[in-house]
């Protein structure tokens, strides 16, 4: 497997030449920059992983994760946050833009690279099971349509913009279709059990969820003290 490009975003110099240090000792290609705007001035597509801070000038690594997430040619890059904000709900402004994890400053050197190592597991394997699966597979609920291979939604005609969390949870409840899958079972599907999940995170995503599928989100429903499903 070729070697896994890393780009570090963060307006503290020093703190991006000890990650570069540190992630180049690992084996990874790693680019830095000091603010978002200079990271959009890269060839972005190109990296495997997007370590980003989040308070940064005028233009923050949360609207710089915003703008990555509405290209095409960048959606799907995983992306971590690395910041001093620790409130939770900063963590789940983070996480419901389709961050894959968050680390809270000050960090350890090697919690970083646990997590980046976590991160780019689970990515490669995502995209195994991808290559695995059939290329006409489209999961659909009346006017509901879901295509695996080129990852789109559709309502009623209308392409959804969905983030990659959104996307995995509905193709899980869409595939489980009148069974209740509980937090847990969510939570080691979508984000496996390598990485910590805040609680509220899955009820974000959920409730998001729903309001893009319009009247199709009735269909998910929730089950107090046991979880979701997708009701038919």
């Amino acid at each position: 497997m070729s070697t896994y490009r890393i780009l570090v975003v963060d307006d503290e110099e020093s703190l991006c030449e000890i990650l570069k240090f540190n992630l180049e000792r690992e084996g990874y290609v790693v680019a830095t920059a000091l603010s978002a705007e200079e990271a959009l001035m890269l060839d972005i597509k190109t990296f495997d992983l997007l370590i980003l801070d989040i308070m940064m000038g005028e233009l923050s690594g949360l609207g710089l994760a915003r703008i990555l997430r509405k290209r095409p040619d960048t959606a799907e890059i995983p992306i971590i946050f690395c910041t001093a904000l620790d409130s939770e709900a900063d963590k789940i402004k983070g996480l419901d833009i389709g961050a894959d994890d968050y680390i809270s400053k000050p960090f350890s050197v090697a919690e970083v690279m646990a997590r980046v190592r976590s991160v780019l597991r689970r990515t490669r394997r995502l995209q195994q099971q991808e290559t695995a699966t059939d290329h006409s597979e489209v999961i659909t609920y009346e006017g509901l349509v879901v295509n695996n291979l080129d990852k789109s939604c559709r309502v009623d005609g209308s392409e959804v913009a969905l983030t990659r969390k959104e996307f995995d949870i509905l193709v899980l409840l869409l595939s489980a279709r009148g069974k209740i899958l509980s937090r847990e079972e969510i939570m080691k599907c979508v984000w496996s059990d390598e990485v910590i999940v805040l609680d509220r995170t899955i009820d974000v995503n959920i409730t998001r969820l729903r309001k893009k599928l319009g009247a199709y989100g009735n269909n998910i429903v929730t089950r107090t003290g046991y979880g979701y499903g997708f009701k038919i």
